[in-house]
């Protein structure tokens, strides 16, 4: 017996840490976030996964290009665990699919119409293509409203339907379209090749942009999951407000443009984040009376069914 102790004690050593690294991969949970494009309005996402945020919560995360018009159904149907785009989960919520809004990452985002150099006036656009996400997007709901500010007939236009942000830059940089919605860096990168931007029109709406949109079964069955993967989001938003020249440095590479650019699409960014995580009722409810110009949604339609912010950290 004494002979078996040396070997005993080799296949104990050997399994002993086996055993936690199987234990430790087995800890993480699985995590899937829908996302149509690359774009600055989900860099809080980008940063909790690419610094490790959220492996450090325990959660081993997943980003899944879909596009913004099937996503509500894909958190329903259990493809994905959270969707970003808030202009996407409170249509679909107010139309009655189960999905809450858990977290706000912003107070206001700069979209900006940006355009060919030879639009010197609003009445130029008229005729020509304007590249939007989507419909009933952001982008196509700000440009709803800024024909109604010029009193143009909106029906003279055609929207191209991009998918992303990153598609309406692209659309607009091989010149398919006259014009785009985009913001930072998008619109800073569309002016060095020669577009201008024409106007800002993220102040014409109060639209909720970005931030966690989940479905109640999510937040009844894996509250934990839930609350992890808010945890590593503040995380991440704390750490660009403490590192310009490393977050600048990233931005610079996951959106392949110039330094200058990247600092400029930092300040950006740092000005629309906003503190709690909180989405206003004021904003919700400015929201919800732009929907209604489109649709019909009962006037006594109540936010709180469909936001959520018991888990934030402040809440607790």
């Amino acid at each position: 017996m004494k002979r078996q102790l040396p070997t005993i004690m080799i296949l104990l050593t050997i399994i002993g840490p086996l055993a936690r690294l199987s234990y430790g991969a087995e800890a993480l949970q699985k995590l899937r976030v829908g996302v149509p494009s690359l774009a600055l309005s989900y860099m809080p996402l980008y940063v909790a996964q690419d610094k490790g945020f959220l492996k450090r919560a325990g959660l081993e995360a997943e980003f899944i290009q879909m596009n913004t018009s099937i996503q509500p159904q894909a958190l329903i149907n259990g493809n994905i665990n959270f969707l970003p785009g808030l202009s996407a989960g409170i249509p679909a919520a107010v139309a009655g699919m189960p999905l809450v809004v858990v977290m706000n990452f912003y107070g206001f985002t700069p979209w900006t119409l940006v355009t060919q150099k030879d639009i010197n006036k609003p009445q130029d656009i008229l005729g020509k293509k304007i590249a939007v996400s989507g419909l009933r997007t952001t982008p196509h709901q700000l440009m709803s409203a800024w024909f109604k500010k010029y009193e143009l007939n909106e029906k003279d236009v055609t929207y191209i339907l991009t998918g992303g942000t990153g598609g309406s830059f692209a659309t607009l940089a091989t010149e398919q379209v006259a014009g785009a919605v985009l913001v930072s860096p998008y619109d800073d990168k569309a002016v060095s090749r020669g577009f201008k931007k024409f106007q800002m029109i993220g102040d014409l709406l109060d639209i909720p942009t970005a931030g966690l949109v989940t479905t109640r079964a999510e937040i009844t069955n894996n509250r934990d999951r839930v609350q992890k993967t808010i945890a590593a989001v503040f995380d991440a938003i704390a750490w660009i407000r403490a590192n310009r020249p490393d977050t600048s440095t990233m931005l610079a590479e996951k959106f392949k443009i110039t330094a200058a650019e990247a600092a400029g699409a930092y300040d950006t960014l740092l000005g629309m984040l906003n503190k709690d995580g909180r989405l206003p009722l004021k904003v919700v409810h400015g929201y919800l009376d732009s929907l209604r110009r489109e649709r019909p949604i009962p006037a006594d339609v109540d936010p709180q069914k469909f936001l959520d912010f018991s888990m934030l950290p402040a809440a607790k």
